[in-house]
């Protein structure tokens, strides 16, 4: 009866080292065939998605450095202007009203007569026309309105972003490198 035992046990451990073959032959067989269906879209994830995407990225950011900010600034100020201005010139001033002019005069009397010393007093009229010379500094102060619109464009490299793009653009290339180091097909993955 010992001996039916064992030979009980050694046909039980055979069957199951038999089953756990073919299932294991089976799990393999099913996990190659998955791998084999799904490397297909890994393939495809690469050549239609990821490097396309990358692509648009690194065109985006060229672009963006290529754009100029176009707008127009509105300008209103009130300006102040503060200076003394040389005024030197001939002029024709014309009386407002009457200026009263006293002077004193000497007269000489006819035939020998002597001298007498007095005074003019006289009215210069309205509207009277005077020359006079202008010699004097005039101040100035002022405010000048400013209103203006002004157009403005900015070019977005020149204005301080240009390193800052190249920088996110330099982000993304070690990996766009990697991607198309990578074979585009399972045929490239098996090429020696």
């Amino acid at each position: 009866m010992a001996e039916q035992g064992k030979t009980r046990k050694y046909h039980f451990w055979e069957a199951f080292k038999n089953f756990a073959l073919i299932f294991s032959f089976i799990v393999n067989l099913v996990l190659i065939l998955v791998l084999l269906l799904a490397i297909k879209p890994v393939f495809m994830a690469k050549s239609q998605v990821a490097e396309p995407l990358l692509s648009d990225l690194d065109t985006a950011f060229k672009h963006l450095g290529e754009t100029h900010i176009k707008s127009t600034v509105s300008v209103n100020h009130q300006l102040p202007v503060i200076f003394d201005l040389p005024l030197k010139q001939d002029t024709v001033v014309v009386l407002t009203e009457p200026v009263p002019l006293y002077a004193p005069a000497t007269f000489a009397l006819p035939g020998g007569g002597g001298s007498i010393n007095g005074t003019v007093s006289l009215y210069l009229p309205v509207g009277m026309r005077l020359p006079v010379n202008l010699d004097l500094m005039v101040p100035v102060s002022t405010t000048v309105p400013v209103n203006m619109q002004i157009p403005v464009e900015i070019p977005l490299d020149q204005a301080g972003m240009g390193p800052a793009i190249e920088e996110l653009r330099g982000v993304f290339r070690p990996l766009g490198a990697t991607l198309e180091s990578l074979p585009n097909s399972p045929q490239e993955l098996l090429r020696p």
